[in-house]
């Protein structure tokens, strides 16, 4: 009779013990706390170009790192806010028609547009219609599409514009699948944010 009540006494204690370890796990910072407090500013050159040089900064030489810089005229922001994503690309690529009529490659595209996410990649097919015109757009993403399709796709038939995520570019590139000796744009969807208010280049697995 003695020994029923101790055990009790000893499980209360253990309890209230790890309640205060839950709650703290609760309070941990999440990033879109962090980014919520500070207000979202536009992504710059100076961007893209620290994050190359972070990246290939340990693997280069000095002269390769040099080789890396991109001047200011190779960018063209897209905070203006009269702009659609069609005017914005018919801007900065003024003869696409002709352009994508001489295209004959295959595994090869003439534009790149790297997004975040496919929900992300498939609003900007839908917003490009005006600048597209006639030619083929490939969906470059994993969600629901396998690898292996699309590496058919791109040794069949020809495509003029890559929509995708820099995960499935990057396995498409190392598996030969995709070749971009043809690339002349490589447009990055650096200023939107997901619901978690992350940019592209916040993204770890980025």
């Amino acid at each position: 009779c003695v020994l029923q009540p101790t055990e009790c006494f000893l499980s209360q204690p253990e309890e209230k013990q790890e309640s205060p370890v839950k709650a703290k796990r609760r309070k941990k910072k999440k990033i879109s706390d962090v980014l919520q407090k500070s207000a979202p500013k536009p992504g710059v050159p100076a961007d893209l170009q620290n994050l190359l040089t972070q990246h290939f900064g340990e693997n280069r030489s000095v002269i390769e790192i040099e080789e890396l810089k991109l001047s200011d005229s190779c960018f063209l922001p897209a905070n203006d806010l009269s702009h659609s994503f069609s005017s914005y690309l018919k801007e900065i690529c003024p003869k696409w028609a002709k352009l994508w009529r001489n295209h004959k490659e295959k595994k090869s595209v003439v534009m790149l547009v790297l997004c975040s996410s496919a929900l992300r990649s498939l609003e900007l097919i839908k917003s490009m219609t005006a600048f597209k015109g006639d030619c083929k757009v490939l969906k470059l993403f994993a969600k629901h599409i396998k690898i292996k399709e699309q590496m058919n796709m791109l040794e069949k038939g020809v495509f003029h514009i890559g929509v995708g995520t820099p995960g499935r570019i990057k396995a498409l590139v190392e598996q030969d699948g995709l070749c971009l000796n043809s690339t002349k744009y490589m447009i990055l969807d650096w200023n939107w944010r997901d619901q978690k208010l992350r940019r592209m280049m916040d993204i770890p697995e980025v």
